[in-house]
């Protein structure tokens, strides 16, 4: 060792003063691996400007990029019982609950607001993947009969953004009955007449494909993203057999006639207020 190193280094450090630099400046792409700078992901819609790849995404961004600017409102949803089979596994439900908020700001894994996407009347109900990873529970299913009963009230289409990981084990068989209770709601949609448009992304698995997910009058999806009701790894091991290259992938599912259409990002507005005006026929709101 120097004296430049020991003893030269340390006085400019000091001279000049540490610079805290933070460490989300940078975001490195989970399909292509290049590095890019936060911001201009952000600009982007968390979209790769390299290869294309749609990252997920936070419930409050996609709340922004759907509606039209400054247009929509959030409301409070019916509360669901908490913890009721009192389960514990590393650390109690309770717990977990309470780190989840207190981690992402949100109370549950659905946000239901309503407003106007390209000037069209619309509710829409977001999953929060950020937040036990979208799975679902009580307070779900009673999130998504309160966005179908806000639809029908205001005479609105209803679309729901998926993003799941499934049934919500902590609840056991109260989160398996949450299924034909969101298969009602979306009756609830259809019996008076309006749209009920779907919209899944990276990842839309288990009862929540199983269920409302798969029930929209259009059925969309982002690039790329995983739908299906068990992984692909875990129909290779039971068929053992290996499956075609995509399997469970947006593309490969429009193919074989399960979606309607695959929308990119940066068209999922337009292409929203397209269809809920064909469907609806809802006079276009004034701009003021």
């Amino acid at each position: 060792m120097s004296w430049l190193t020991t003893y030269v280094r340390p006085k400019i450090r000091n001279l000049l003063g540490k610079r805290d630099v933070p460490d989300n400046l940078w975001t490195q792409c989970e399909s292509c691996s290049q590095m890019i700078f936060a911001a201009d992901l952000h600009k982007n819609l968390n979209v790769c400007p390299h290869c294309g790849h749609h990252m997920r995404a936070l419930v409050t961004d996609r709340l922004d990029w759907t509606f039209d600017a400054g247009s929509y409102t959030r409301i409070e949803l019916p509360k669901a019982p908490v913890d009721p089979l009192g389960f514990r596994d590393q650390k109690r439900y309770t717990d977990r609950l309470k780190d989840q908020r207190a981690k992402t700001h949100l109370d549950e894994s659905l946000v239901v607001a309503h407003g106007t996407i390209t000037g069209h009347k619309a509710v829409v109900a977001v999953m929060a993947y950020e937040f036990l990873a979208g799975t679902m529970g009580a307070a779900l299913g009673e999130g998504i009969v309160a966005a179908a009963r806000l639809a029908v009230l205001q005479h609105a289409p209803l679309v729901v953004f998926t993003a799941s990981g499934g049934a919500r084990m902590q609840e056991g068989m109260i989160s398996l009955m949450q299924m034909p209770r969101t298969t009602i709601a979306v009756q609830m949609v259809r019996d008076a007449g309006l749209p009920y448009v779907v919209v899944m992304t990276n990842p839309t698995t288990g009862g929540v494909t199983a269920s409302f997910a798969m029930l929209g009058d259009i059925q969309i999806a982002e690039p790329n993203a995983l739908i299906g009701f068990a992984g692909p790894r875990v129909i290779e091991q039971t068929v053992r057999e290996t499956l075609p290259d995509g399997f469970q992938r947006s593309e490969f599912l429009q193919e074989h006639g399960m979606l309607d259409m695959v929308v990119a990002r940066k068209d999922m507005r337009e292409t929203l207020g397209r269809i809920i005006g064909l469907l609806g026929r809802q006079p276009v709101a004034d701009a003021a």
